[in-house]
């Protein structure tokens, strides 16, 4: 079990940033803000590249599994693809048009387009890519059979506010944070609630899998970031210090490093012991 001690500020950005996200090898990560794209360098602590090309608000904006290139969505009705060289075959989007499209990564064309009755506010492919978990402005999460392009089940918690959803990194769990102080891990063999965590005293913001896929870190509009071991239905730590919400984190793959962004633009980097 590892614990996680303050190790730096990158620095206070002055947008609102609307997402972060490690690389495959957590040498950088990719935020998002205003019409832009930032890549910082973790070693240096200095913003190493400015991606600009959108009209609008970017929304989202990660790394292809092979580091090699980034995909960003923005409020300009865009997708774009940053450099050239990634081993992923298709990208998805969900949009405010109540539609999840998958798209293929080098011709630019629609490959599926999935239907909704809600704006669709997040989509991510289960990590065999064989499903889609969708989440909507006033509905419940929707897991998607990507071969017959079709719903197969929703799991709903009776709020109706979901803010973020993730695949564990074996596709058997997804992890839901809600306008609630509570997280809910859903069995996706067995399409139903597993487990409730609770501990937090305001909105969940954001949550996120370790690769053990029992390990969990969540932000909170109560200023924390609180560590979970899921199958103990417990909290491992809380990490405090924070004067506004915490509104986005993410874990490096080899699970050593966590960053987090406030609501007032601080971004801080958490190092295991």
């Amino acid at each position: 079990r590892k614990y996680y001690r303050p190790l730096k500020i990158l620095q206070r950005h002055p947008s609102y940033v609307r997402n972060v996200k490690f690389s495959p090898n957590g040498s950088k990560i990719v935020l998002c803000s205003d019409e832009t794209v930032k890549i910082w360098s973790i070693e240096s602590e200095k913003e190493i590249g400015i991606l600009k090309g959108h009209s609008d608000i970017v929304n989202d904006a990660q790394f292809s599994p092979d580091g090699g290139m980034i995909v960003s969505c923005s409020d300009d009705k865009t997708i774009i693809l940053w450099n050239e060289s990634s081993y992923g075959k298709t990208i998805l989007s969900g949009s405010h048009d109540q539609t999840i499209r998958i798209w293929d990564l080098y011709s630019g064309q629609k490959v599926a387009i999935l239907e909704q009755f809600n704006n669709i506010t997040y989509a991510q492919f289960s990590p065999n890519g064989q499903q889609i978990m969708s989440i909507s402005n006033n509905g419940p999460i929707g897991i998607w059979d990507v071969t017959r392009r079709k719903m197969i089940y929703e799991f709903n918690d009776n709020t109706q506010h979901e803010r973020k959803a993730k695949f564990s990194s074996n596709g058997h769990l997804v992890v839901s944070c809600s306008k609630t102080e509570e997280i809910f891990l859903w069995d996706v063999a067995f399409e139903r609630k597993s487990k409730t965590l609770k501990g937090h005293f305001d909105a969940v913001n954001d949550v996120q899998f370790f690769s053990d896929n029992q390990t969990l870190v969540s932000c909170s509009m109560d200023n924390t970031i609180r560590l979970w071991d899921a199958e103990l239905e417990v909290e491992i730590q809380k990490f405090q210090g924070y004067s506004d919400n915490i509104i986005m984190i993410d874990v490096s793959s080899n699970d050593n490093t966590i960053v987090s962004i406030s609501e007032n633009g601080v971004i801080q980097l958490w190092k295991s012991l």
